[in-house]
């Protein structure tokens, strides 16, 4: 009877061990295949294990710490105001660069709080928000006004020119960087200023040294009368200059400018301005074409808009070979959702270098030598023709005054140089009204 309970006992034990042994190795085997020792001896008891993973998560927690410490310092000493906020438009991180030019002094780390209490600026609440929207890259240029409760200092902060770049991250969170552009702007504010005051100071003394070589003109005889006359060319060169410069400044700086616009017929002002040029274009035997010039009315500042063609037309002369042809038409199409009346002017020379496409509107810019043309001047061999560079640069300021584009492409007809006008369908006046 004893042996019959010992065996009854002896089996219950070995099901609960085998059971227990079963439960065991179910477990082990959710275990991460990882936390497998790596070492070629034989394998550690479960709990030596567990312990050397864990001091390895330790080491890489620290380390990604570090890292992570050490991103935050250089984002602090970047040169350019970096912000992070989440989706919900709470400002979570932003450099030392920023709470400078922002003034955010008073914002904490780790204290939520919207960037827009923080930052009184709807440019960049809509910069972040299409980034979130559109998932990619966005950037865009404002004037920040700072309020004055945003400043610490209780001192009045002047208005900057901000450039922002953004980009999306994950969980809708935004990252932005802020360029401060201001002190550039001032840079060219006081260039422009400089060559100003120089351009004015010089137009009276060329006025004087004109009247001295007209003086001259008539009482040397040759040789000395063609050094006379190119001398003379050359001072006439410079006046051109600066009042081009004083023109190209007052148009930026919209200080006096103002368009009294009136209804002009588009081809009676275009013809009245060839009329003027008419002299320099038969000289060499070059004819406009302006069969496809429909009759259009614009309303426009019509001795403005002269400025403009008669710019245009003498360029198109001094690139065009003898004999060659300017042709000038329109055209109408839709940019952005908006109508708008195309006047092109296109000449018969080699046309733009495509490495001064982006630049021929930039003052003093001189595009490649292949577009500057030789002219024969009798007795004085090759000379170079090459125009001041600021005729362009004023085109562009009168057109964008009257809400206008200007664009330089190559005529794929001709090969020549193509300028197009572009003015709004509101700047088109029906002449019947």
């Amino acid at each position: 009877m004893q042996l019959i309970l010992f065996l009854t006992g002896l089996a219950v034990g070995l099901g609960l061990w085998m059971w227990q042994k079963l439960q065991t190795e179910r477990y082990l085997g959710k275990v991460p295949k990882n936390f497998a020792p790596r070492s070629s001896g034989g394998e550690l008891p479960l709990i030596h294990q567990l312990q050397h993973k864990i001091t390895v998560l330790e080491q890489q927690k620290l380390g990604l710490q570090q890292q992570l410490h050490d991103y935050q310092q250089l984002l602090d000493l970047a040169p350019i105001a970096y912000l992070h906020v989440d989706e919900d438009n709470q400002l979570l991180l932003c450099n030392h660069h920023a709470k400078q030019m922002l003034s955010l002094q008073r914002w904490q780390s780790g204290k939520l709080r919207l960037l827009l209490e923080l930052v009184r600026s709807y440019e960049l609440d809509r910069l972040i928000e299409q980034t979130r929207k559109r998932q990619e890259f966005q950037s865009a240029e404002w004037v920040y006004h700072p309020s004055c409760d945003h400043d610490a200092t209780g001192v009045n902060m002047e208005s900057l020119a901000i450039r922002g770049y953004s980009f999306p991250l994950v969980n809708g969170e935004v990252a932005v960087f802020l360029e401060n552009r201001q002190p550039l702007l001032d840079v060219h504010k006081a260039r422009d200023r400089a060559f100003s005051d120089l351009a004015h100071e010089l137009r009276t003394p060329l006025t004087s040294i004109r009247l001295v070589v007209e003086t001259l003109q008539d009482r040397l005889d040759a040789p000395f009368n063609r050094l006379v006359n190119r001398l003379l060319q050359e001072v006439d060169r410079l006046i051109d200059l600066v009042q081009r410069w004083l023109e190209l400044t007052q148009l930026e700086t919209n200080a006096s400018i103002t368009l009294h616009r009136q209804p002009v017929e588009l081809r009676s002002l275009i013809l009245s301005v060839w009329e003027t040029l008419e002299p320099l274009a038969k000289r060499r035997q070059i004819h406009i074409s302006d069969t496809n010039c429909e009759e259009v009315w614009i309303n426009v500042d019509s001795s403005q808009m002269y400025q403009v063609f008669l710019n245009l037309l003498d360029n198109a002369i001094k690139y065009t070979p003898d004999g060659g042809t300017i042709h000038i038409n329109t055209e109408t199409m839709i940019k952005n959702n908006q109508p708008l009346l195309g006047v092109n002017i296109i000449d018969s020379g080699k046309g733009f270098a495509d490495k001064d496409l982006p630049n021929v509107f930039e003052r003093f810019y001189r595009g490649d030598e292949s577009r500057v043309r030789l002219q024969e001047k009798a007795g004085n061999g090759n000379t170079l023709i090459a125009g001041s560079g600021l005729g362009l640069a004023i085109v562009r300021q009168i057109v964008l005054a009257h809400e206008g584009f200007i664009q330089a492409m190559n005529d794929p007809q001709t090969g020549g140089a193509k300028l197009r006008i572009l003015l709004p369908q509101n700047e088109v006046a029906n002449h019947l009204s």
